[in-house]
């Protein structure tokens, strides 16, 4: 995957050049002691290659990452609810990244108080702290929160990496299958359990609740009607990742259009 840069103001300069990475010039905000309590915002939908852009990012300059995906944010299923590995890290710090219980609720307002306190330890070592994850409701939570708690101490830049809904289907078919290799399924079977409740916790990821009908009746099937069986749960799973990667994006439109947010956007095509 490679980034080309589109600013939603043609006046703007891209943060990007035309090989995909980062403008170190157009970055200076980056640099806490050019501009203090800069907080970076990346916003996508599921696939788009936020967390890849984040690392590129905190490879030049001096950033920490605090993810907001209110799945990722637990702890267990990290193939499943593909979570970026620690090799993927390559050392970079990351907060509220499989830190949560499997089986508590992470409430936006919880998301809220842990965001902050990270976002102020980052700053607190000069660091510049990039937030990024699909779930845009937090991150409205946060930036929009009554008491001002962000709005009075923070200013944004808002990243937005962007597609077209048929390139983003080929994304997020291929990461499945991706998934499916590293372990997807027998991650999920170690951890299925018939009596959960699929409205708490990690437990409402995608891949969970598609696979299990395939592992309740898996062992009363032959090998081919397994594998039919399979094949149909993981065509759901990424059908259902699609859906979600729509929502997500219909709400980063309605946060641009009725917020009024500055989003500089970033067209993401395959290389």
């Amino acid at each position: 995957m490679r980034f080309s840069m589109v600013m939603c103001k043609p006046t703007a300069r891209p943060l990007l050049d035309a090989a995909g990475t980062v403008r170190r010039s157009d970055m200076d905000f980056l640099i806490p002691w050019r501009r203090k309590e800069k907080v970076v915002l990346i916003l996508g939908a599921a696939g788009a290659g936020k967390s890849r852009l984040s690392i590129d990012i905190a490879s030049r300059f001096p950033v920490e990452i605090v993810n907001s995906d209110k799945i990722q944010a637990h702890k267990g299923l990290d193939v499943v609810t593909n979570k970026i590995t620690e090799v993927e890290q390559c050392g970079i710090p990351h907060h509220l990244l499989g830190t949560i219980p499997p089986d508590a609720d992470f409430t936006a307002s919880d998301f809220c108080d842990s965001a902050l306190l990270a976002i102020e330890s980052i700053r607190a070592r000069g660091n510049t702290p990039v937030i990024v994850g699909g779930s845009n409701s937090y991150i409205e939570a946060l930036i929009t929160d009554g008491d001002y708690r962000f709005q009075s101490k923070y200013e944004c830049c808002f990243l937005w990496v962007d597609t077209a809904m048929h390139v983003l289907h080929s994304f997020v078919s291929k990461r499945v299958d991706k998934m499916v290799e590293r372990g997807m399924v027998e991650e999920a079977r170690n951890f299925f359990d018939p009596d959960a409740e699929y409205s708490r916790g990690i437990w409402r990821a995608i891949g969970v609740p598609e696979l299990d009908f395939f592992f309740r009746t898996e062992k009363f099937l032959d090998l081919q009607a397994r594998a039919r069986l399979l094949e149909e749960a993981i065509e759901e799973i990424k059908n259902n990742t699609c859906k979600l990667a729509y929502r997500r994006l219909e709400k980063i439109h309605r946060l641009r259009n009725l917020k009024d947010w500055n989003l500089h956007g970033m067209d993401a095509r395959p290389s």
